[in-house]
């Protein structure tokens, strides 16, 4: 949820922008030459407009600068065109905007209707289980429901990005940079529930991945999940290299949520190696 805004500046891509160059309409859009195909990654053909009418109505939409109003939009195409392929985009689009402004609730709302028309859409997928993750807390009464839900779902996510992502049109540099992003994500979902649950050598093995396999851009709340569950499993000089790593990434923000608790647990992991540490490390 935290990446986004700078995953779209660094790959040139979005969920809003990915596989539009290959939405418009079939009678329009010319087949590419089957070598082409071939050498490909396997995936799902781009979506498509059945006619020019329904192809101007879904980039209308898609441009609309506010998140309720993508959400409206997407609504009343959906209606209006009820067999279309690009319902899942622009749901998605309209995702992507609520994500930016930190709308969990409405952001998985959008992710819900479009998994209605692509139940396998890695990146509705990830969208639900961001949220989830995030909201679980330990009195929930149905936490073991929701931790089960939210694994399936990103988990699920994992194996449809090389699935169910369009390939044919994409560069592939540009496009397995975003695949990795999703995976990184995806992994970061699995890491954030057993940190949540105190699985720590769990939360370590997800987290590791998430970071390794991205990157170029390390989530920094991801970073500092990971300096804790080392922590917790007595891995201290491992633990203050990552809460250092957070520390550098909140730089520009040293008093947000997961600035203030990276230095704080910095402090805890100086003091213990002095022989005068605070109690338990801080959770995020």
């Amino acid at each position: 949820m935290r990446r986004r805004a700078i995953m779209i500046a660094v790959l040139g891509v979005s969920v809003s922008s990915f596989g539009q160059s290959n939405t418009q309409p079939a009678t329009q859009n010319s087949t590419a030459p089957a070598t082409q195909n071939s050498a490909a990654p396997q995936g799902k053909r781009p979506p498509q407009a059945k006619t020019q009418e329904e192809f101007q109505a879904y980039n209308a939409a898609r441009q609309l600068p506010d998140a309720a109003a993508v959400a409206k939009a997407a609504d009343d195409f959906a209606a209006k065109y009820p067999t279309s392929e690009l319902r899942v985009m622009l749901y998605k689009a309209a995702m992507q905007k609520y994500q930016q402004s930190n709308d969990g609730d409405k952001m998985m709302e959008m992710a819900r209707k479009a998994l209605t028309y692509d139940p396998d859409d890695p990146e509705a997928l990830l969208g639900v289980a961001q949220v989830e993750a995030e909201q679980l807390h330990d009195t929930d009464l149905d936490k073991d429901q929701r931790v089960a839900e939210v694994k399936k779902d990103a988990e699920r996510a994992l194996v449809t990005i090389d699935t169910d992502l369009p390939t044919t049109g994409y560069d592939p540099a540009q496009l397995a940079a975003f695949k990795n992003y999703l995976r990184s994500e995806g992994y970061e979902v699995l890491g954030t529930v057993a940190f949540k649950i105190n699985d720590w050598p769990g939360a370590e093995t997800n987290l590791r991945k998430s970071i390794d396999v991205f990157p170029q851009q390390p989530d920094s709340v991801a970073v500092f999940r990971l300096a804790v569950a080392l922590d917790m499993q007595n891995k201290f000089p491992e633990a203050m290299k990552y809460a250092d790593q957070a520390i550098d990434l909140t730089k520009d923000h040293p008093d947000s949520g997961v600035g203030k608790a990276a230095r704080d647990e910095k402090d805890r992991l100086t003091k213990l190696s002095s022989g005068s540490a605070p109690g338990g490390a801080t959770k995020n």
